[in-house]
């Protein structure tokens, strides 16, 4: 299925955490290619959806060379990939009031599939669900979700009143569809569509597959 191009769906890059596991910093900024890890995040999501936020806190100008709006978690103490879906949400329903959905993409997976968002929405669409996720090798990839802005005030509460952190304790709630993809060809392999680089090793890889 090709690409919708937008439509009603806001995109969300999500590069809110700490990036322990990588030494700290802005993972997403990390050279990869030459260019950085970002860089190639944005080129695969960008034709996805209509307008695209980045869910980044600190000095928003370290990303100006993106030209991006970019959205602090609305959301004290690094609360999760829940703050950043609920940043995301209310940013769409304030700056773009005509998305309905909020299409989440995680900033350290270049090689996520170019059909996500059509693939999540048509899973929805067919299962009357209220919001879908992507799932690979048998492992659910929350990050990679399609969330619907009218649940924004619920997602608040939940976050805020019932102290709720994790993301499947939050759509355990609601009617989830999860949508499976297939490892994708890279190079002379195959690796998995949502193949994250959480380590430097894990770059090294992705420098490796590129090279491929």
């Amino acid at each position: 299925m090709a690409p919708d191009g937008g439509g009603d769906v806001a995109g969300l890059l999500l590069a809110g955490g700490q990036s322990r596991r990588m030494g700290g910093g802005d993972k997403c900024l990390r050279s990869l290619g030459g260019k950085p890890l970002l860089a190639h995040v944005v080129a695969r999501a960008k034709p996805q959806v209509g307008p695209l936020v980045l869910n980044a806190n600190g000095d928003p100008g370290r990303f100006a060379d993106f030209a991006l709006p970019v959205a602090a978690d609305v959301v004290e103490g690094f609360a999760g990939p829940l703050a950043g879906v609920l940043t995301g949400l209310e940013w769409a329903a304030t700056e773009a009031p005509r998305c309905r959905w909020v299409a989440s993409f995680a900033c350290d997976a270049p090689f996520l599939p170019l059909d996500l968002v059509a693939r999540l929405r048509a899973a929805v669409d067919a299962a009357g669900a209220d919001m879908a996720c992507a799932t690979s090798a048998g492992r659910a990839h929350p990050v990679f979700g399609l969330w619907p802005v009218a649940l924004r005030h619920d997602l608040r509460r939940s976050l805020i009143e019932d102290d709720i952190r994790k993301v499947d304790v939050w759509t355990a709630r609601h009617s989830l569809v999860e949508v499976a993809f297939p490892a994708m060809s890279q190079g002379q392999g195959q690796v998995d569509p949502f193949f994250n680089t959480n380590r430097p090793e894990d770059l090294e890889q992705a420098e490796e597959l590129l090279a491929d």
